[in-house]
């Protein structure tokens, strides 16, 4: 893709006579825009036929550092204390995003295995560990409860990815993701998986993947409006879960447990695993301008973040937290407008403009 003067501008001054002439040059923009955005990065998804779930894996072959925090007050993880700035690990080398509630965790498994036989992990003796942290969401709610990822379904979503653009919607961990919750699920709404990136003339690239499941509605930072949310009783507008809020929770109020929305931050700076932390604290603040409430006590919302180092520079921290802000938000609002309805579950895409 190539942009012109007006939009994105390359310029050189040419002297011929007395007044320079300002040229415009073409500038070759990136045209992935996502997560593998960030190089040495691969993303993956397996999507049950069975009912809506699945299992999103993204892949550090090479083992980068990593950071994560875990703002909702009922997550359901694997192996996210081992990222902890004090503890002794510092590379990861794959994150396992899954539906299934805790019962997902199991295809961390399947990754682990897939890295395995590839020679991928840490060496102790003749073993080799790979590292994947994992994080769940509660999507047991539509379909057939007893289907779930299993360890299998991570083998084969690590063996299908790829550094391409990431496939977005309803897909993998998003298949069965759901949003606007504040009235129950008869009145909610899809959800589903989305990617952003932001590439700096510098060359530092910050990028987000998000799977959006949560209580709360998907709102439009640069608008306030509603873009995907609890319905009205007529499913055709919006209840607006702020003005829920102000008139006091409804009886049918979300359950414990049956939220969370995921998040993996990449960027290619050169972070310890404390600095890891903070860019996944200050991406939190991507959710909270796209989701309304978010970080309650029904949600496990989880930011992962994962640092390759493959931008030599000094590494800009407020800079780089300010961009996984801006990318997390971005991918809440590319979830919800990328997915695909389900009987009685419309899609953003589905209803009145």
């Amino acid at each position: 893709m190539t942009r012109w003067l007006g939009v994105t501008l390359a310029a050189s001054l040419l002297f011929d006579g007395p007044s320079p002439v300002l040229v415009a040059q073409p500038v070759s923009m990136p045209t992935n825009r996502t997560l593998t955005a960030v190089a040495g990065l691969k993303v993956g998804h397996f999507t049950l036929t069975e009912r809506p779930t699945g299992c999103t894996v993204v892949l550090a072959e090479e083992g980068v550092v990593a950071g994560v925090d875990v703002r909702g007050a009922a997550p359901g993880t694997r192996d996210t204390e081992l990222l902890a700035p004090e503890n002794t690990v510092e590379r990861v080398h794959g994150i396992l995003l899954a539906g299934g509630s805790a019962f997902g965790l199991e295809a961390a498994g399947g990754v682990m295995r897939y890295l395995e036989e590839r020679g991928i992990g840490f060496q102790f003796g003749r073993a080799r560990v790979p590292i994947v942290p994992a994080a769940i969401l509660f999507d047991l709610g539509v379909g057939d409860a007893s289907i779930r990822p299993t360890a299998e379904c991570g083998h084969r979503a690590a063996s299908s990815a790829t550094a391409d653009a990431v496939t977005e919607g309803s897909v993998g961990a998003g298949a069965g993701a759901t949003v606007g919750k504040l009235r129950g699920l008869a009145h909610a709404m899809k959800g589903g998986v989305g990617s952003s990136a932001i590439t700096l003339p510098s060359g530092l690239v910050v990028a987000a993947l998000v799977v959006t499941n949560a209580v709360g509605d998907v709102i439009d930072p640069a608008t306030g409006q509603v873009v995907a949310g609890a319905r009205t009783d007529d499913g055709k507008s919006f209840a607006d879960a702020r003005a829920l809020v102000r008139a006091g929770l409804p009886p049918d109020a979300a359950r414990t447990g049956e939220q969370t929305t995921l998040a993996v931050v990449a960027t290619n700076a050169r972070l310890s695993k404390a600095q890891a932390t903070k860019v996944a604290q200050m991406a939190h603040d991507g959710l909270a301008r796209a989701i309304s409430p978010v970080h309650t006590p029904v949600d496990g919302d989880t930011v992962f973040v994962l640092a390759t180092g493959g931008h030599a520079a000094e590494p800009n921290l407020l800079l780089t937290g300010a961009l996984a802000a801006e990318v997390t938000a971005e991918a809440v609002l590319r979830s919800v407008r990328a997915a695909t309805g389900l009987p009685g579950l419309p899609a953003a895409r589905d209803l009145p403009r």
